[in-house]
């Protein structure tokens, strides 16, 4: 591998794509004097429901708190089990185990990474209350098929994390399971800071998610402001939960990065086939799926598998150049206790190596990178 060049710009694995129009639009909000949940949130909800294809969606402060409201709107709890892939950040089965219910895992896609059909249907118990597939790294799991494999009796619950801008034959990720949860995260493809939301195909759950979100408080602070009733402080509180939701800062940034999202994908999707392009000559570097006529990927994760893995990642920092892993499978960690081996998960993750994705990055950027997975792999 070529001697380390410390004069040369370190690339970032990830970066907000952030502009004058967004920092307009924060201070439009902090002049207004209303900084909470409000005006632009709802604006937001609007405007993202109309994007997913949802019937409407809910804006909270994670994606975290969004898996968590759905997993209330099961009712899930002690003795109930969600089926979760291997290969996800551990907010998706902390979702589950925060409510006492027990994450089942299951192994996943050797191409794909997203979650195996068939073994997923093999661990359905009778205490199976939900199914919750991961979109990994942006690329659409196929909803469709899962749901013709498990029949209509269990609920979907789409962690969505990565798939902001994925599109499943012709649909944005959103509405094809029973709700799904996204994430605005700092580096995720459109970041509010922080962030999260809830897509709804249709009506049914939406108002007590509402209410989910704001401590069970039956009426949010902004809507209590358009009663007509002077004693706008009456309300009633209906569940017992915690604080879930947005604020119009947050907000704000969200509707200006919705508007670029398809562009800063599509930049992403520029920088997936140069590197696909740049390691097709190299039988060491195994390259993700790239895009299909019915499946687009928001690319949120460019990972490749390698051998090696940790020495490459060494070896890429010395030279400037930031990689990541995403994931060490989740079944592994040891809150949850034993869990059956998951050959495939475990194999893979054991290879995968996130290199730098964002729309920021150059075309010299990601050839510097290509150059530099290329001359170690070769070594």
């Amino acid at each position: 591998m070529p001697t380390p060049n410390h004069k040369q710009t370190p690339i970032a694995l990830f970066r907000p794509f952030l502009g004058e129009e967004e920092v307009q639009a924060v201070s439009e909000v902090l002049r207004s004097g209303w900084l909470g949940q409000g005006p632009r949130t709802e604006e937001f909800e609007r405007r993202f429901a109309q994007y997913a294809g949802a019937a409407h969606t809910v804006a909270v402060n994670s994606c975290t708190s969004a898996l968590s409201i759905a997993m209330q709107l099961l009712d899930v709890g002690p003795g109930d089990e969600v089926i979760v892939p291997a290969v996800t950040f551990v907010a998706t089965s902390h979702a589950v185990a925060y409510h006492r219910a027990r994450p089942v895992f299951c192994d996943v896609d050797p191409e794909t990474l997203n979650m195996d059909i068939e073994d997923a249907a093999a661990r359905i118990s009778p205490r199976t209350r939900a199914i919750l597939p991961v979109h990994y790294g942006g690329r659409p799991m196929e909803v469709d098929r899962l749901r013709e494999r498990i029949g209509t009796g269990l609920p979907i619950i789409e962690d969505a994390a990565h798939a902001c801008g994925s599109f499943y034959k012709g649909r944005a990720i959103g509405g094809h399971g029973n709700s799904a949860c996204s994430r605005f995260q700092a580096v995720k493809n459109l970041t509010a800071g922080d962030g999260g939301a809830i897509a709804f195909p249709s009506d049914r759950g939406v108002d007590r998610a509402r209410v989910l979100r704001w401590l069970g408080i039956n009426r949010d602070t902004w809507d209590r402001t358009k009663l007509p009733s002077q004693l706008w402080w009456q309300y009633e509180v209906d569940d017992i939960t915690l604080k879930y939701q947005m604020n119009d800062i947050a907000a704000a940034i969200a509707i200006v990065q919705l508007e670029k999202l398809d562009a800063m994908n599509a930049r992403r999707r520029a920088i997936a086939e140069r590197y696909t392009a740049g390691f097709a000559d190299n039988p060491r570097v195994q390259t993700p799926p790239m895009d299909t006529p019915h499946s687009r990927s928001s690319w949120h994760l460019y990972a490749i598998r390698v051998d090696n893995r940790d020495a490459l990642h060494i070896a890429l920092k010395e030279h400037g150049i930031a990689s990541g892993v995403h994931y060490k499978p989740v079944h592994l960690y040891g809150c949850y206790g034993h869990n059956p081996t998951l050959p495939v998960a475990e194999e893979q993750c054991a290879r995968l190596l996130s290199l730098p994705m964002h729309p920021g990055l150059s075309d010299d950027d990601a050839d510097r990178v290509i150059d530099a997975v290329n001359a170690f792999t070769a070594s």
